[in-house]
């Protein structure tokens, strides 16, 4: 009887595998779409199904025949807490045949159970009542049904069953090694005795349908995401890289890294602060992980990038107001510097003649001692990063114009006309003339002056009587008031009258003699101012 109960459970092992294997072939032949591994694991399993149960080691010479015991009916509940763990009640039945056993088992324990694409595998403890009974083998008083204890290990394979897999499962077969223990009453013939007790070993298999209800919805995972602002920097502009995580549990705590590639990041916050100052232009990346646990959706990755851009040197007007002075005059320089990165700037200045002072944007050019020309003024600018800018203007130190060419200046002109007896001598009154010459002549050492005689035309030997009149006017001036005679040059001519004219002569200028004629004064002789007078011929 005993090989006869494991035949029969071998036989019930082959069956469930047929059938596993004829279900996976049919679902290839029908081109059905594989079940997916739902993310999303049943709450509640309801299993419904048939069972073979084959017990072994009874003694039963009077007593009941629990070996004979084969089918019945299965029915179990799991509550899963998570993904793989739950709590599972069971009861199973199998009804006494001729002259057989029977016996009914409702336990409990915990299930574990292993979600894969398209099969579960699970495994169970469990623990609780038994009742065992049946008529005695030969017809006489069997045992009575009596409760006891027991305990049942074991586990199974489901398969989720194509177009239905989150609402039905197959179970291919549930094996368990099943162990009862019952103390009959004192009257029950037990093992040829009165009373005692019976423990029960057996194997059951199983199969059936499962039917899911709910979903264990995990929790979501971490996410994050970052930005680097401003996401376009200078060297040494500060970025700041700031991370949003979500689905993160209030209940624990997140930890916060940052990594870059080449830059220098601190920060262990959902904020980092990137050092740019020894960065060369180009794009860098910023990376940040949150974690608050070592399994995976606890954790997560993000990644900011931000563009280092080259420093523009700075721009430079200079000019110049006004931009014509006269010698020895100032002009005001203007630098006008802009740098593209609103770097502090400093000007410099330098000029190719005269001399400019000024360390601000404005500068001042003296030309004191410059030469009459162009000036070229260069303004200098430079950021606090060793960028120049150069740019130059001029200015021009106009000649002053030349002074006008001295030109002869007439003075007073003498008369003759007072003294017909001494019709060439230098009277009084023309003294007062003589002697402003004089002055004009003493207070310009360079100057000269030229005296042209003149006669009447009424007088005869005209001619000699104008160059007396000239010669005389000039001893006046030599002896008596101490010019140089070099200085003075004496002519006739053609105007009608007694008299002699006296032309100023500055240095430079050119007395024009048109018209006249010069003096040989060696062939005149003068006459002194006090001479008596001589008797002239009309």
């Amino acid at each position: 009887m005993f090989d006869r109960s494991y035949r029969g459970v071998g036989r019930l092992v082959l069956a469930a595998c047929a059938v596993a294997l004829t279900a996976a072939s049919l679902s290839a032949q029908t081109a059905a779409p594989a079940v997916p591994s739902t993310p999303y694991p049943s709450r509640v399993d309801i299993f419904l199904g048939y069972s073979y149960f084959g017990a072994h080691g009874t003694l039963q010479p009077q007593g009941t025949r629990y070996s004979s015991i084969n089918v019945g009916g299965i029915a179990s509940g799991a509550y899963y807490f998570n993904r793989w763990l739950g709590a599972q009640v069971e009861g199973a039945g199998h009804p006494n045949g001729t002259n057989d056993g029977a016996y009914t088992v409702a336990m409990a324990g915990p299930i574990v159970r292993l979600p894969m694409q398209n099969y579960t595998l699970f495994a169970h403890g469990l623990g609780g009542v038994t009742s065992l009974g049946g008529p005695n083998t030969t017809g006489g008083a069997g045992n009575p049904y009596t409760y006891g204890a027991g305990y049942v290990v074991g586990g199974g394979m489901d398969y989720a069953i194509p177009y239905f897999h989150n609402r039905f499962s197959l179970r291919l077969f549930q094996a368990d090694y099943e162990w009862q223990h019952v103390n009959f009453p004192a009257s029950a013939p037990t093992n040829g005795a009165l009373g005692g007790y019976t423990s029960l070993s057996a194997a059951r298999l199983s199969t059936g349908i499962v039917v899911h209800f709910g979903q264990i919805v995990p929790p979501p995972p971490v996410t994050y995401a970052c930005v680097a602002a401003p996401a376009s920097v200078y060297p040494g502009d500060p970025v700041t890289v700031t991370g949003t995580a979500g689905a993160l549990n209030p209940k624990k705590t997140a930890v916060y890294t940052w990594t870059s590639d080449s830059a220098k990041v601190t920060g262990t916050t959902a904020t980092a602060a990137v050092d740019t100052s020894t960065l060369a232009p180009g794009t860098y990346t910023v990376k940040g992980h949150v974690a608050e646990g070592v399994k995976p959706g606890q954790m997560a990755d993000c990644a900011a990038t931000f563009t280092v851009m080259a420093i523009q040197p700075p721009t430079l007007g200079c000019s110049a107001n006004p931009s014509s002075v006269n010698p020895g005059d100032s002009s005001t320089i203007t630098a006008t510097g802009v740098s593209p990165q609103n770097r502090p700037l400093t000007y410099s200045y330098s000029a190719s003649a005269g001399s400019i002072s000024g360390s601000t944007s404005t500068a001042t050019l003296s030309t004191a001692g410059a030469a009459p020309g162009t000036v070229v003024v260069t303004c200098n600018v430079v950021d606090d990063k060793g960028n120049t800018a150069t740019q130059t203007t001029q200015v021009t130190v106009v000649a002053p114009p030349p002074p006008p060419a001295p030109t002869t200046t007439s003075l007073c002109s003498i008369s003759f006309e007072r003294d017909a007896k001494r019709p060439t001598r230098v009277d009084n009154e023309a003294k007062a003339c003589l002697d402003d010459i004089a002055l004009n002549l003493q207070r310009t050492s360079d100057a000269k002056v030229a005296l042209v005689g003149s006669s009447d035309a009424k007088e005869k030997k005209g001619t000699d009587l104008a160059a007396e009149r000239a010669v005389n006017t000039k001893a006046y001036l030599v002896t008596e008031k101490g010019i140089d005679a070099s200085r003075v040059t004496v002519y006739t001519g053609g105007t009608d009258g007694k008299t002699v004219a006296t032309t100023l002569v500055p240095a430079g200028a050119t007395f024009s003699a048109t018209g006249d004629t010069p003096v040989d004064e060696t062939a005149v002789k003068a006459i002194p101012r006090t001479a008596p007078a001589k008797k002239h011929k009309k």
